[in-house]
C-alpha cells in the first residue's frame, strides 16, 4: 500500500508522455499525495507531493509550449494545495491511530485482568479456552470464564452478562471476583451459586437503572480430584456438550436454576446434576455466541451436528475445530462475543462403566 502513490506517479508520467499533450494527464499527479495521506506519515506525504511537483516540472519542460506551461503552472498549484491538505489528513490519521493503539493497550490490559490466561493443566484435567470479542479493536466483552484448583476439586465457571459495553464488563468483573474467592470456601456448587447471586445483587445496587436489568447466565462445574465425575449447576445458560467414545450429547439440567442476580425474583432453588466423566471424555462449555452464530440465510449454528464430526483428540484441537467451523459457517462475520472452555479427563483419570 505504501508503494501505491509512487506507482501512481510512474503510471501518470508514462501516460502523459505517450498521450497527446492537449489531454494534460499530468493533472492527475495531484492524486499521489492524496493517496499517500492514508499510508504515509506527514513527512512522507509531503515528500510524495514534492516528487509529484518535480515530475510535473519535468513533463512541462520536456513537452514545452506556452499553453502547456500555463497548464502545468495550474497543475503545480493544485499539487501544492493537495499536498497541504494531505499532510493535514495524515497528521489527523496518525493521531487517531495513536489513540486507537492506546485504547487497545488498555483493553488488552483489562482483558488480562478480567480473563487471566487459562492453565493448560489442573489436577488430572487438560484445559483450553477460547475467547473472541465482537469489538475486535477492544478485545474485551461481557463473556467470562475461570478455572481454579480447590480442595473440592477443579471448579470452573463460564457465563455471559446481559448487554454489552462497559456495564457488562464491570458486572463480569464483579462475578469473577466473587467466584475467585468463594470457589475455595463454599462446600458445594449450590451454595457457590447462591453466593454469586448475593454478591452480584450487592454490586448492581450501585449501578444506574433497574437492578433487575443486570443479570448473567452461567454454568458452574466441579470435577473432584479423582476426575471420575462432574457436577454442574446450570444458571440459565446453554447446556454443555459431553463428547465421549464418539458420541455427543447435551448435558441439560434436570431442573432450572435462576440466572445470577435473578434469585430474589424467581427463587434460589439450585439444581446440581452429576454424571460420570471418565478417561478421554471431553466437556465443552460455551456461551450463546456460539449457538447464535448465523449463516447468510439466518440459520443458527448447529453445534451438536458439527461436534459429532470433529476429530477432537485434545481440548486445543477441539476448540480449533470449533473456531474454524464458526468462521466458515458465518463467512467470517461473527456478531457476538464468544467464549468456550474445553476440558478433557486425562488418561490417568479413573475409568469405569457408565451406569455403575
Amino acid at each position: 500500500m505504501r508503494l501505491v502513490p509512487l506507482a501512481l506517479i510512474a503510471i501518470i508520467t508514462v501516460v502523459a508522455y505517450v498521450s497527446p499533450s492537449n489531454l494534460h494527464f499530468s493533472r492527475f499527479l495531484s492524486l499521489a499525495p492524496v493517496f499517500a495521506a492514508s499510508v504515509w506519515p506527514v513527512v512522507g506525504t509531503v515528500a510524495i507531493g514534492v516528487l509529484a511537483a518535480a515530475v510535473d516540472v519535468v513533463i512541462a519542460v520536456t513537452i514545452g509550449g506556452v499553453s502547456v506551461e500555463r497548464t502545468h503552472l495550474f497543475t503545480l498549484a493544485v499539487i501544492a494545495g493537495a499536498t497541504v491538505a494531505a499532510a493535514f489528513a495524515s497528521h489527523v490519521r496518525q493521531q487517531r491511530e495513536q489513540t486507537l493503539a492506546d485504547v487497545r493497550s488498555v483493553a488488552e490490559t483489562t482483558q488480562k485482568v478480567l480473563l487471566r490466561p487459562m492453565p493448560h493443566h489442573l489436577g488430572r484435567l487438560d484445559i483450553e479456552a477460547l475467547y473472541l470479542a465482537t469489538a475486535a479493536q477492544a478485545r474485551v466483552g461481557g463473556d467470562f470464564y475461570e478455572a481454579l484448583e480447590t480442595v473440592h476439586g477443579v471448579r470452573m465457571i463460564i457465563g455471559d452478562v446481559r448487554g454489552k459495553g462497559l456495564p457488562a464488563v464491570g458486572m463480569a468483573s464483579a462475578i469473577l471476583g466473587c467466584f475467585r474467592e468463594a470457589a475455595y470456601d463454599e462446600p458445594d456448587l449450590a451454595r457457590l451459586a447462591r453466593r454469586l447471586d448475593v454478591s452480584t445483587s450487592r454490586y448492581t445496587v450501585l449501578l444506574p437503572g433497574d437492578q433487575m436489568e443486570y443479570f448473567a447466565t452461567a454454568v458452574l462445574v466441579e470435577i473432584p480430584d479423582d476426575g471420575s465425575a462432574v457436577g454442574i449447576v446450570n444458571l440459565g445458560h446453554p447446556p454443555p456438550l459431553l463428547l465421549s467414545a464418539g458420541t455427543v450429547r447435551e448435558v441439560t439440567p434436570t431442573a432450572p436454576s435462576p440466572p445470577i442476580n435473578m434469585g430474589a425474583l424467581v427463587g434460589e432453588d439450585y439444581c446440581t446434576d452429576t454424571f460420570p466423566f471418565v478417561a478421554e471424555d471431553q466437556l465443552l462449555l460455551y456461551t450463546d455466541g456460539v449457538t447464535e452464530t448465523r449463516d447468510h440465510t439466518g440459520a443458527f449454528f448447529p453445534l451438536v451436528q458439527h461436534a459429532g464430526q470433529w476429530d477432537a483428540g485434545s481440548p486445543s484441537r477441539l476448540l480449533g475445530q470449533l473456531h474454524s467451523d464458526l468462521v466458515r459457517f458465518s463467512h467470517d462475520r461473527l456478531d457476538d462475543d464468544i467464549a468456550a472452555i474445553a476440558v478433557r479427563a486425562a488418561a490417568g483419570t479413573p475409568s469405569y462403566r457408565r451406569g455403575q
